[in-house]
């Protein structure tokens, strides 16, 4: 997941005059940081404020080392202008802002302590202004680049990567109005300021929403009685069941009654609930209130003209190319699982699943007439075990060497990391910290947090420094008999997530604004799609599993259940995808006022009539995607499509193949965000990209 930085940030240097006494020292000690690349992993784990003091000591260095750039940019005379006194401060100005933002914005999602997190939003918060103000809307700034782009630009000999740079910058300056007039801009700065914060508003409500219901023993019939035994009682005796993603899955698809998956449905649905109401709301009327102010036709428009699609009228076309497949191969699914519904559960007068019985009814047909519980299959495969296989399937492609390390400090003792290296010339790639299991107040989702970039250090060309980024995920415990075991499904998700970290590590160039994942948004995804692929592979399979008893590996019978059941649901779940895509293009449409609820209700009753709606359900309070991703959730599906278009022109050579895999660094994860995604796929498929292999895959 990737964050647009912006916001005024006047506020924040107030913010650090008390600490004017220490700033010459925090600048000196942050820019010693900045200048030696992470060797260790003590070096690694410095990176991390063990307190506030630190962290607020790191904004001000890192405000104060930005703004020493900012300066050094505009002192330059307007005919003296060139690429290095120009555009490479704006890069490193840029940077040491977005790595300080997502130190804080890291601090939000996973400290224990409610203080650390609230403090860590803060200083994101901050850093976004301070980009804004510092660069990204700055226009003395604006006018300098100007300067440049109008004079030795155009003779002045760049590689192509530079040239792409300075091409994004004056597009994402117009995109901001950088050349409307100073009362338009200082309209839309205040704007998007009062936006960004609803965005943090929104993400942090869901973090903190620690509801949960309680069950008594006869109440869970059908679930599993080892995860039982993990759960905590209230004082009078029932087990409180959290709205963690661990107990949905186990409820939802194995708790025979029908009260219970229906209150903790309605629990799970409604988290955020009603505060995110309140603030999606105002969050659409000031995205709309922006983006109408910069010229805009509405957000979407906005949001979507710096990625790939370029239009909300290319992605909705895109969207709906897939409907019409996806939707015939979902009532086919259905009508099976309509044939063989569970005991105890009924259709609606309509025909319709209640939304509480879907999954149960899935999860029971899968078990029933494919013989797979995925509660049996998640034996064979025990975490520890388990990521030692993914780990050597990603080294072995990409030519790395992992040594798994336990950090003497963390926020957490859960964490741990990776040291990865390159195979051949034993060099320090860059650092991965886990942090796989939930807590309270800890990001429910999984994702790849990049924290700082494998760009060129500066004055050594050729030189790049070791990343450092962090995996999190909210994966099963262990029980009192058993280790943690993932299900097919986590390991699929931890080879995503790891996925979005090997593009991370591999993606190094020369400008840090370019480095790791920074590309188009509507393709940051594709990368890690491709390598979900892995996991349907039978060899593959076979080498990831050990059964947490005996040892033995996946069964055949169960490998070719897996592979069959990856088309199975297709329909259904592509389906599902599309409504949330084109619920969040919906919501960020024309009009600052939308009936949300409606919106939402009409979309799943075209992609989903088969389950009927539950109108004491809110999900749109927790669908954090409306925040960061905004309109451009279609992305999922689109870069699902280039995926799966490059994996089956590079599975013929082989998944573990390591001459494959350097072509598919070289030409992919290495580039980072340095070419344009369309001329980067042209070049790797030879082609341009096809949705073909999409519909065959998925057998839509």
């Amino acid at each position: 997941m990737k964050y647009v930085l912006g916001l005024g940030a006047l506020v924040f240097f107030v913010g650090c005059s008390a600490l004017s006494k220490h700033m010459n020292r925090s600048i000196e000690d942050f820019n010693h940081m900045q200048q030696l690349p992470i060797r260790s992993l003590q070096d690694a784990m410095a990176r991390f404020p063990r307190n506030q003091a630190e962290l607020e000591s790191r904004k001000c260095a890192a405000l104060g080392q930005a703004k020493a750039l900012q300066e050094q940019l505009l002192a330059v005379p307007a005919d003296r202008r060139s690429f290095a006194n120009t555009m490479v401060p704006l890069d490193l100005g840029m940077s040491v802002l977005n790595e300080c933002h997502d130190q804080g914005q890291l601090m939000g999602m996973v400290y224990p302590d409610a203080a650390m997190r609230t403090a860590g939003d803060a200083v994101s918060l901050a850093m976004i202004g301070a980009q804004d103000e510092l660069f990204a809307s700055n226009k003395l700034v604006y006018q300098a680049v100007c300067a440049y782009t109008e004079g030795a630009f155009k003779a002045e000999k760049l590689t192509s990567d530079q040239q792409y740079f300075v091409q994004e910058i004056m597009a994402a300056y117009k995109r901001r109005g950088l050349h409307l007039d100073d009362a338009t801009q200082a309209k839309a700065q205040a704007l998007k300021k009062e936006a960004d914060a609803l965005v943090k508003t929104f993400e942090a409500n869901i973090a903190a929403d620690n509801r949960f219901i309680t069950a008594s023993d006869d109440r869970l019939a059908g679930v599993d009685e080892r995860f039982v035994a993990t759960l905590k009682k209230d004082e009078a005796g029932g087990y409180i069941l959290p709205c963690d993603y661990p107990t949905a899955s186990e409820v939802s698809g194995h708790c025979t009654v029908e009260d219970t998956r229906k209150r903790f449905a309605e629990a799970f649905g409604n988290r955020g609930v009603p505060a995110n109401l309140t603030v999606l709301s105002q969050l659409i009327a000031k995205r709309d209130q922006l983006a109408k102010t910069l010229g805009f036709e509405s957000y979407a428009a906005y949001d979507i003209d710096e990625c790939m699609a370029k239009t909300p009228t290319r992605a909705q076309q895109f969207l709906e190319r897939l409907i019409e497949p996806a939707t015939k191969k979902a009532l086919r699914e259905v009508e099976q699982l309509k044939q063989a519904l569970p005991e105890g559960v009924a259709l609606d007068a309509q025909g319709r699943f209640k939304p509480w019985d879907f999954g149960y009814v899935s999860t029971q047909y899968v078990k029933k007439h494919f013989k797979v519980d995925q509660r049996e299959i998640a034996e064979y495969f025990p975490v520890e075990k388990a990521l030692a296989g993914v780990f050597s399937i990603y080294q072995r492609f990409l030519g790395l060497r992992f040594n798994m390390v336990k950090p003497s400090w963390s926020w957490h003792d859960e964490v741990s990391a990776i040291e990865v290296f390159d195979a051949k010339t034993n060099e320090l790639r860059g650092y991965i910290v886990l942090d796989l299991y939930p807590r309270e107040g800890k990001y429910t989702h999984a994702c790849c947090a990049g924290l700082e970039y494998p760009a060129a250090q500066q004055g050594a060309p050729g030189s790049y420094k070791p990343a450092l980024c962090a995996v999190i995920a909210n994966f099963p415990r262990p029980t009192a008999d058993k280790p943690a075991l993932f299900k097919h499904g986590d390991v699929e998700t931890f080879f995503h997530e790891f996925g979005h970290a090997m593009h991370f590590v591999l993606g190094r160039t020369t400008l840090h604004s370019q480095a790791g994942y920074n590309t188009k948004i509507d393709f940051v995804e594709m990368p890690s799609q491709i390598f979900e692929e892995w996991l349907y592979d039978r060899d593959l399979l076979k080498s990831l599993s050990s059964h947490y008893k005996t040892g033995q590996q996946l069964p055949d019978h169960l490998i070719d259940a897996l592979i069959v059941l990856k088309k199975f649901d297709s329909g259904c779940s592509t389906a599902s995808q599309l409504r949330l895509a084109l619920m969040s293009l919906a919501y960020y449409a024309p009009g600052e006022e939308k009936d949300l609820d409606a919106i939402r209700l009409a979309l799943a009753e075209r992609l989903n009539p088969y389950i009927a709606p539950n109108p004491n359900v809110h999900m749109q309070a927790n669908f954090g995607h409306l925040g960061s991703y905004a309109s451009r959730y279609y992305g999922y599906l689109w870069s699902k499509v280039f995926a799966l278009d490059v994996f089956y022109q590079l599975r013929p050579h082989g998944l573990v193949n390591a001459e494959n895999g350097a072509r598919f660094v070289e030409g992919i994860l290495g580039r980072g965000g340095s070419v344009d995604p369309n001329d980067l796929l042209r070049n790797y498929l030879g082609r341009e990209p096809r949705v073909d292999a999409f519909f065959q895959d998925l057998g839509l």
